[in-house]
Parts: C-alpha cells; structure tokens; sequence
C-alpha cells in the first residue's frame, strides 16, 4: 500500500495539486489523504471506505481508476491472507464490545422480553380445578349427611 501511496503522491504533485486543494475537491481531510498517500492503512475504519478514496483520488487524478484499484484489491489479498484465524475473531469480538458499549441506552432501545403468560394461567386453571371439586365434595357430603325420616313420610291414620 506504500507503494501506491507514493505513487498517487507523486502524479499529485507532478501535476501541481496541493494536498489541501486535492483534498477541498475531492470532499475529504487533508488527514484522509495524507493517510492514503503514506500507506497508512489502520486510519481507516473501513476498508471499503478507502477503497473508495482511492478510486475517487485516482479518478481526479487523472489516472485509471480500475487499475489503481486492482493495484490495491492485490495488496489486501496479500495483507488479508497472512491473518491468521485468532487475530479475526480477537477483532470480531473487540468489535462486539466496542458495539455494545456505544449502543444507546434508553426505554425506546432496550430489548421488551415478551412476557409469558403461561404459568399464571396454569395455575389460576389448577385453583379454578380445586375449588370445583371442594365445591362438588361438600355437595355430596352434606347429600349423605341429610338423615331421612321415615316416620314423617308414613301417614298413620
């Protein structure tokens, strides 16, 4: 990536652009483009974001944008393929924390946790049940507990 840094370096200044002029035109920091022509690949949070850059610095420049662009899709499959398998899910869970760290915090944005229904229901069921049957055995006892009276029932005349 130095490489083409200091390339795109020197066809700036071979055509007279200063890096702050560059850098009005174009929309970007003087920083931005600072950091594309050192090769400074970790000043940007996004890969493809540069990516960009790069196209579009290039295009100003007057060069071919697709060569200037697969020069630097050569780089990172160099650069990416020598990462090992630890430092990408080392990144990845640095990433996740960062995440939840920045992450807003207010009655709108936390998660509801629908809530369940299922046990009070359950139980509101098994009592309902128990009162039925109290219900039906104080019924059937105070049925059998009625002593009848065969003399009333007798008419003696």
């Amino acid at each position: 990536m130095k490489d083409l840094g200091a390339y795109l370096k020197r066809v700036r200044v071979s055509n007279g652009v200063n890096i702050a002029e560059a850098a009005e035109d174009l929309e970007l920091s003087v920083a931005e483009l600072e950091n594309i022509e050192a090769g400074n690949v970790k000043a940007f949070k996004d890969l493809y974001d540069l990516k960009e850059y790069i196209k579009l610095y290039s295009k100003y420049l007057g060069l071919n944008s697709d060569k200037v662009v697969d020069e630097f899709n050569n780089f990172l499959f160099d650069h990416t393929s020598k990462i090992s398998l630890d430092d990408i899910k080392n990144a990845q869970a640095k990433e996740k924390v960062e995440e939840e760290l920045n992450k807003v915090r207010s009655p709108y944005t936390i998660p509801v946790k629908e809530k369940s229904y299922a046990l009070p229901i359950f139980l509101i069921a098994v009592l309902v049940l128990l009162i039925i049957l109290i219900a039906i055995y104080v019924v059937v006892n105070s049925i059998h507990d009625v002593p009848i009276r065969v003399d009333e029932l007798l008419i003696i005349k």
